[in-house]
């Protein structure tokens, strides 16, 4: 498989990055849900000059395969979505449903959104990448911090119930099923465990310094490094 494409998309057999002064920072970020990560991930692309990439990845893997951009969102970070999703997929651009049933897998997908950070990547101006295994995706590359943000669960709740207007009883049972669904995706796609300080290079509670002071010890850490 290449890991690597130019800025026409066509894959490059090999990279060397020693070639290069210092290949450009990639920040990826891990997170709870609820802790912040996107807030967070936003400064720090802002501070940094960097590009973000969030949802962003859905939309450049669905233009990349030809799919609708729904498949992405709904199976985003979500192992196990084509097996009850599947039946419900209404064919695009003409093709058969045979086509979705050879070319849409939870595998083929993952691979498509691999492809897409690995694209992003291969633009040189670095970026800071939120979830979908891009720590694991880029494990090749010479520059990544992979950092992972949780949160007190009182306060993921509240944040939750907010964004989501919904009742804390239903935010924490959101704020349970999507961290399920992140570790059961993460596991399965990557080597290391979801969450496990060694996986990572710098582990944050958000809310011992909240998300502004979180962003600002970010910095600090990289400017020490």
């Amino acid at each position: 498989m290449h890991n690597f494409f130019d800025n026409d998309g066509h894959p490059i057999t090999h990279v060397n990055f020693d070639d290069m002064e210092k290949a450009p920072l990639v920040i990826n970020i891990g997170r709870q849900l609820g802790s912040g990560g996107r807030t967070i991930g936003r400064q720090l692309a802002q501070e940094l000059g960097m590009d973000y990439y969030d949802k962003e990845i859905l939309d450049i893997a669905a233009n990349e395969s030809g799919f609708c951009t729904e498949i992405f969102e709904r199976s985003d970070e979500h192992k196990g979505f084509f097996q009850s999703f599947f039946g419900n997929v209404m064919p695009v651009f003409g093709h058969a449903t045979d086509f979705y049933q050879s070319q849409i897998s939870d595998e083929n997908l993952f691979r498509l959104q691999s492809d897409a950070i690995r694209k992003a990547v291969a633009q040189g101006r670095g970026g800071v990448f939120i979830g979908r295994c891009a720590d694991y995706v880029l494990r090749d590359y010479p520059n990544c911090l992979n950092i992972f943000l949780s949160a007190d669960s009182a306060d993921r709740i509240a944040l939750i119930a907010e964004r989501q207007q919904v009742s804390a009883d239903e935010a924490r049972k959101m704020m349970q099923r999507g961290d399920e669904r992140r570790a059961a995706y993460y596991n399965y796609y990557a080597t290391g465990k979801w969450g496990e300080a060694s996986n990572y290079h710098l582990c944050v509670n958000t809310s011992k310094l909240g998300m502004e002071q979180t962003a600002q010890f970010i910095l600090q850490f990289i400017k020490a490094n």
